[in-house]
């Protein structure tokens, strides 16, 4: 299951129900925080779980998951049809770069990060991360370490250690994320 899919499936259908994460977490009993984490996409939830959301939210499996194994061989995501996303109060803007595909094993983004921002809480998540600097300049701090990056420089990490981007430049920042799935299965070497 693609959990970007699902998790702005959940995130469009509270906000269309006016509902706030604390009221979803109320109606599920799960933490606001791991509601938070499941329409930020940085847990996969467990059946029960999102049956509770899917409940919560006056739907149904069937209804939350159509559509959602889909498999067409190719998609294309033109520049001007890409969906902006926001996470949590997030000051960092994420423009998804596949669609339709929900059986894919990398989710990719283009991420902007303005001039002097990041953000409040360092993240950590399940599954592997590859950015790709494209534009301006970043502090990289990984595991309480800081790493400086410019523009055309790499990083490929271990998303389960804390990690932020820190832009103290005057410039806006882009750059390509990809987050590797969990349980994609995919290993060193392979395409």
């Amino acid at each position: 299951m693609n959990t970007v899919e699902l998790a702005i499936r959940i995130r469009n259908l509270r906000k269309a129900r006016r509902m706030t994460l604390a009221d979803l977490a109320a109606a599920t009993g799960l933490t606001e925080s791991m509601m938070s984490k499941i329409e930020n996409f940085r847990v996969t939830p467990s059946l029960p779980a999102v049956s509770a959301v899917a409940a919560a939210l006056g739907t149904t499996l069937a209804e939350l998951f159509h559509g959602l194994d889909a498999h067409p061989q190719i998609t294309i995501v033109r520049e001007g049809e890409r969906r902006m996303l926001r996470r949590d109060e997030s000051p960092w803007t994420y423009f998804s770069l596949v669609a339709e595909r929900a059986d894919r094993k990398v989710d990719p983004f283009l991420v902007e990060i303005p001039p002097g921002r990041q953000r409040e809480q360092i993240d950590a998540h399940e599954g592997d991360e590859f950015m790709f600097l494209l534009e301006g300049s970043l502090d990289f701090v990984y595991g309480g370490k800081i790493h400086a990056l410019r523009a055309g420089d790499s990083v490929y990490h271990d998303g389960n250690v804390r990690h932020n981007l820190v832009n103290t430049s005057d410039a806006t920042a882009r750059l390509l994320v990809i987050y590797c799935q969990p349980d994609s299965g995919m290993k060193g070497g392979e395409p």
